[in-house]
């Protein structure tokens, strides 16, 4: 299984901090936001390779991140430079497939937030299941549920519709951004931006997924920060402390 990590935007909410700099790469305690994730996901023993997709500006952040790290890291640059011609999360799936030319199951992970349990439990769920995955957690803000993407779940856990952001929300079911998907699925990617998938948020290929695949969606058993502008990157300083025990 190959691991890729979303990491080509401009984060402009976080600026200054970032207008010259990665989002992932802001420590919180003692380490980046990445190496929290990616120091978790290795412990499942699963992935044999971790694909960072950058923007052509912060490409070079994580090239010497990169070197001075042992874990098999390869970093792809999507030839971006500004906000306004960003590819689109779903664009820079595709487009590290592309690159890279691999056909295996993936893992597929946003670099900006930071999760207070393992996604080893993540990663087991779908083995079970054999079947593409997501998470979830209950949101009860409808407020915050038309600002995310949200899920129709049945009771087997099956995903039965997602939109992003709508206006009315089908469920109080959110989706964060981590995904697995299966070798098969992986391979229509293709299909989905050819039949006009939404680019900009990597929950739009959900959307398309579901209606053409199995997919299945595992209840959260812990906290996420979303690190999106400064006042959640103060919080997730002051308060995030790693794994729960």
């Amino acid at each position: 299984m190959k691991c890729i990590v979303l990491a080509a935007g401009y984060a402009t909410r976080l600026y200054p901090l970032t207008e010259n700099f990665p989002k992932p790469l802001l420590k919180v305690g003692d380490k980046t936001i990445l190496d929290w994730l990616l120091c978790d996901i290795d412990r499942s023993g699963l992935i044999d390779e971790y694909i960072v997709i950058s923007n052509h500006r912060f490409a070079g952040h994580f090239q010497a991140w990169a070197e001075n790290h042992t874990l098999p890291l390869r970093i792809i640059d999507d030839g971006t430079s500004s906000n306004e011609t960003r590819l689109g999360a779903v664009r820079d799936i595709q487009f590290a497939l592309d690159e890279t030319g691999i056909s295996d199951d993936l893992l597929i992970v946003a670099g900006d937030n930071l999760l207070d349990f393992s996604l080893v439990s993540f990663l087991q769920y779908a083995q079970a299941k054999q079947t593409s995955c997501t998470m979830r957690y209950y949101e009860a803000d409808e407020k915050r549920l038309s600002k995310s993407g949200v899920a129709e779940i049945s009771d087997d856990e099956r995903i039965l519709s997602f939109e992003e952001k709508p206006a009315v929300p089908r469920s109080h079911w959110c989706t964060p951004p981590f995904y697995i998907y299966r070798k098969e699925d992986a391979a229509r990617i293709k299909d989905a931006l050819q039949d006009g998938c939404g680019t900009d948020a990597p929950g739009s290929l959900i959307s398309w997924m579901c209606r053409h695949t199995v997919m299945h969606s595992m209840q959260m058993p812990g906290s996420r920060y979303d690190i999106g502008d400064l006042k959640s990157y103060e919080n997730a300083q002051k308060n995030y402390h790693g794994l729960q025990k």
